[in-house]
């Protein structure tokens, strides 16, 4: 009787133990999540505030009882957020689109093509990723200029079509499937690049979503490169066109209105995280095929 009584209190005390674990752990996660989606929060607030209210605060308020949406207006009719914003979707698919096209080829070469030299072409490759990415601006800068490509869409997408990175991990998947397959679809008449769009592209989908995912992050947020290419306002970006509203639209006092266009600005990656965040956690470690 003495031990099962014991045995309970244990029990007991390990759950309590366990609970309390628990308890500090979303207590911790609770207060991470505070830090770091506040300045979201301080961002939104800032935006929907006037400009003489947000003038006016001595100390900051974290909350608002007038607040207005003038800014987010005037962030299409003062400035010219909107051509901004066509132009980076314009930049992002075409780059995304022409990449997707280079990186599969590529990594469908080196997959399950032989030839010769594979390997050390392939090893070259992977040396690229250990050369400054300033050293590639700077060649990809002169190239560009040579080939009077400044001030154009062409400019601004060729240096992107291309990532040894993402040629890598999609040979890595192609590289999953099983070679039974391919030669099961030889024997059948199927040509290479007719098993690559109907067998290796369907089974490697998430590891495809997850790229174009990151390559539309990356190409919405570039800044350097455009900055460096264009000085041209037909041809800026968001990520280099709100220095341009911050000089000479808005100006430097006016915060309320450059947080309204950053919202705008944000809002699009944003959505698309929270649409395909499993995907982009899924698609990286998932293989071509299990076993």
């Amino acid at each position: 009787m003495d031990t099962e009584m014991n045995y309970r209190k244990i029990e007991k005390a390990a759950q309590s133990r366990k609970r309390i674990a628990g308890i500090i752990v979303y207590a911790l996660l609770t207060l991470w999540a505070v830090i770091v989606l506040f300045p979201f929060y301080w961002m939104i607030l800032t935006s929907v505030k006037s400009y003489s209210a947000y003038n006016s605060e001595y100390i900051p308020q974290f909350f608002t009882l007038s607040p207005t949406l003038r800014n987010y207006a005037d962030a299409f009719t003062t400035v010219s957020l909107g051509r901004y914003l066509a132009n980076t979707a314009i930049f992002t698919v075409l780059t995304t689109a022409a990449m997707l096209f280079v990186i599969t080829l590529a990594a469908f070469a080196f997959a399950r093509l032989d030839f010769k030299g594979k390997n050390i072409v392939f090893l070259i490759f992977l040396s690229l990723m250990m050369i400054p990415g300033e050293l590639v601006i700077i060649t990809n800068f002169v190239t560009i200029t040579n080939l009077d490509m400044r001030n154009s869409f062409a400019g601004l997408i060729l240096p992107s079509i291309t990532s040894v990175f993402y040629i890598y991990l999609l040979k890595e998947n192609f590289e999953q499937i099983p070679d039974s397959l391919y030669y099961a679809a030889k024997v059948d008449g199927t040509s290479d690049l007719k098993y690559l769009l109907k067998v290796m592209i369907p089974i490697s989908r998430p590891t495809l979503i997850t790229i174009t995912i990151l390559k539309v992050i990356e190409c919405w947020n570039s800044y350097v490169w455009p900055r460096l290419i264009t000085d041209d306002e037909n041809y800026f970006l968001v990520s280099n066109g709100i220095q341009e509203i911050r000089e000479n639209g808005f100006g430097r006092e006016n915060i309320p209105a450059m947080m309204a266009a950053v919202v705008v600005i944000s809002v699009p990656l944003i959505v698309l995280f929270l649409i395909f965040r499993r995907k982009i956690m899924e698609g990286v470690p998932r293989g071509g095929t299990k076993g």
